[in-house]
């Protein structure tokens, strides 16, 4: 496993960081394999670790009241592999996140990552906008699930998380989208026809 710290200049780009705030957020992390099926964070587990995803692809998920798992949410290269609430609020989870596929990650557990936010303008600013982000990603695809007809919210998958469409089983992409895989097989099926 390489230590290349190149790949955190993406989260925390150095413009606007001191020499020394860049070697000290780069150290506060540490590079992790994560296997697949592995999972980052069980429902009821307080979220005292922030990950910052190098490669491969996660998802969270929730079990509904039937006992089914409905996936809320897809992590990928870039993506910071969290459950906000949890780690800000320090309340449980009502979530699980696991990988699908074997991830690299950059970790970094709460106290350090508490630290760095007080300290660093730079990461404090990083870090805001990421969750400003979160929340907006979060928002639109609410809002969709209540405006949208399924092959909509398909098509607009396929144009902002292109990577999510090429990697993830399609019982878990169904799922996110609020559809039976026998619809989303359709949709697909009417796409490539079309």
């Amino acid at each position: 496993m390489t230590t290349d710290t190149h790949f955190l200049d993406q989260a925390f780009p150095p413009e606007g960081l001191r020499s020394l705030e860049r070697d000290r957020i780069h150290q506060a992390f540490v590079q992790k394999k994560v296997e697949k099926q592995a999972y980052f964070l069980r429902e009821g587990d307080i979220t005292r670790t922030y990950w910052f995803m190098e490669s491969g692809l996660a998802r969270s998920f929730a079990i509904d009241v039937d006992g089914k798992e409905v996936t809320t949410d897809f992590f990928s290269t870039g993506d910071i592999v969290i459950d906000w609430a949890s780690l800000m609020l320090q309340h449980p989870t009502r979530e699980y996140i696991q990988a699908l596929e074997p991830c690299i990650v950059w970790e970094i557990d709460f106290e350090t990552f508490q630290e760095l936010f007080h300290s660093i303008e730079g990461f404090r600013e990083a870090g805001r906008t990421r969750l400003v982000e979160s929340y907006f990603v979060s928002k639109n695809h609410r809002v969709s699930m209540i405006m949208d007809q399924a092959k909509g919210r398909y098509l607009r998958m396929m144009k902002t998380q292109p990577e999510i469409i090429q990697k993830a089983p399609l019982k878990y992409i169904a799922s996110y989208l609020g559809i039976t895989d026998t619809s989303l097989s359709r949709i697909r099926k009417d796409l490539s026809n079309a």
